[in-house]
Order: structure tokens, then C-alpha cells, then sequence
């Protein structure tokens, strides 16, 4: 079984593209992030007639989440428990939720797709939005595995943070003036290790970067950034059998500012594929 992350930056540009490597790869379970669009916006009917059924979580032209998948999906959550919410200019509880986090089943797995808030400045109210973000989705993955330590669950999307310097090559990202590579970022991402999460991807594709900017000829020169993760439990990590990163799907026309991370599971997979004639 197969399985992927990508951060498409609007699937309404790019879906012939995802529809396209989607079954060029033989993918069988697609978390997408930054659709964009609304569920109604969604182009769903190149995915379905490439045999994908679809979980959509999107409100307007920003963030937006949405799954792709050859099998049926249960258990849908478009958020988790006490996720916070972001307004400019407010502070406290009860801010609205923006439409960064969808979770699934499918065949045992408990998948999230995930599009974790950018932070934009440390001095910005959305660097303590992110960090606020990042620390309920660690106190709601403690919960998940202690009610089911054998859960296979993997939280996968664009983290936002680089958490090595390794995962850094971009002119002017300084440490202690940046997003992405400070403390507290970098804490809030290994914390969940602490939760019994691994990255299932690093052990086999140790370098690599997954996102590169449009501007400054950027993915030529490989100034770019490893932040897009698959962090599974020990129950999901047990059935990887390899990874990758599909760096040339950042090449071409209009691509995606980010590229694919893929795992490949060795599960006992359902038959109930739809048929494609």
C-alpha cells in the first residue's frame, strides 16, 4: 500500500498534475494540503474517474485539506479536540477554526493531513497561534495512543519547521530572526516524539528537501527546506517499508511549490477498490 503527503498550492491549478502522478505512482491514499478552494470548489470528477474517492475539508481560497483515496474512508474529523482557531487582530478561545486538519480511516490506519500554521514572524500573533497549534495536536496524539496504543497513526502534511539545520538552505532564514528554525519550533515539532511518534521517512531518505520557493531561480541553486513529514506510531512505523521524496515533481510546468513524500506499507489490504474500466 502506498501512501502520501503533498502540499499541492491549489489543487484547482494543479489537479491534472496530482491526477496524473497519482496513478503514474499507483498511490493509493493521498492527505493533499493548501487546496484552496471549498469541497464544492473541489475538481472532483478528474480524481473520481481515476478511481479516488475523496474527503474534503476547505472554506475558502486559504489553507484547505483534503484526502484522495482508492479505498473507503471512516471516522472523519475536521479538526481535533480543542484545536484552536485564528482571527487578525483577536485573542482567546473560541476564534474561528481554519481548515488546516482532516482525519481518516482506512484500512486500520488513522491518517491526519495536516497543514500546520507558518507563523510568519516571531513577533506575529500567528508564531504563538503555531506554537498554540502544534501543543494541542501533541496533547490530542497522547490522547489517541493511550486509548489505543496499537494504533497505527500517522499525522502527515507540511509541518512548517525545519528541524534540522540540514533542513535549512535559504539565504536570509537567520536563527533567532526566523520562522521555521527557531527553539521553540524545533521543540514543538521533536516533542512528539515524546508521544511515541517517529519520522518513518528520515531512517530511508536522509537528505532531501521538499519545498523550494518560486522566487530567486531557488529550486536550480536547491535553496529549499525539508517540511513536509510523515510521523507515524511505533504501529504505523512496523509496516514501512520504504519512503521517498518525489523531488521531480517539482520540475515542469506550473508545479507545486512542494513535492510528494511517499511510504510504502506492507498492510493487509481491503478489496474493495473501485474498478477502473
Amino acid at each position: 500500500m502506498r501512501i502520501a503527503t503533498w502540499n499541492v498550492n491549489s489543487i484547482r491549478a494543479r489537479a491534472p498534475r496530482v491526477v496524473d502522478w497519482l496513478v503514474r505512482e499507483d498511490i493509493d491514499v493521498l492527505a493533499m494540503q493548501e487546496i484552496k478552494c471549498t469541497p464544492e470548489q473541489f475538481p472532483a470528477a478528474a480524481f473520481e474517474e481515476a478511481g479516488y474517492e475523496l474527503v474534503i475539508h476547505g472554506k475558502n481560497q486559504w489553507n484547505g485539506v483534503a484526502f484522495a483515496s482508492r479505498y473507503g474512508m471512516t471516522d472523519v474529523a475536521t479538526s481535533f479536540p480543542h484545536m484552536p482557531g485564528f482571527l487578525k487582530g483577536e485573542e482567546g478561545e473560541g476564534l474561528p477554526l481554519e481548515a488546516r486538519a482532516l482525519g481518516i480511516t482506512v484500512n486500520d490506519l488513522r491518517l491526519w493531513s495536516l497543514y500546520v500554521p507558518n507563523g510568519r514572524s516571531l513577533d506575529d500573533p500567528h508564531y504563538a497561534y503555531k506554537l498554540d497549534w502544534l501543543a494541542r495536536l501533541l496533547d490530542h496524539t497522547r490522547a489517541e495512543l493511550a486509548a489505543d496504543p496499537g494504533l497505527a497513526l500517522a499525522l502527515m502534511g507540511d509541518w512548517n519547521v525545519a528541524p534540522l539545520d540540514s533542513d535549512a538552505n535559504v539565504p536570509g532564514l537567520l536563527p533567532g530572526v526566523s520562522t521555521h528554525i527557531s527553539p521553540p519550533e524545533r521543540a514543538a515539532f521533536f516533542a512528539f516524539e515524546t508521544a511515541g511518534l517517529a519520522d518513518v521517512v528520515r531512517p530511508l531518505v536522509p537528505e532531501g528537501f521538499t519545498y523550494w520557493d518560486y522566487k530567486r531561480l531557488a529550486f536550480p541553486r536547491n535553496e529549499g527546506m525539508r517540511i513536509d513529514f510523515i510521523l507515524g506510531s511505533p504501529a504505523f512505523g512496523d509496516l514501512v517499508t520504504d519512503a521517498s521524496i518525489h523531488r521531480n515533481e517539482r520540475k515542469g510546468d506550473a508545479p507545486s511549490d512542494h513535492v510528494p513524500v511517499v511510504v510504502d506499507l506492507e498492510v493487509e489490504e481491503d478489496d474493495d477498490r473501485p474498478m477502473i474500466f
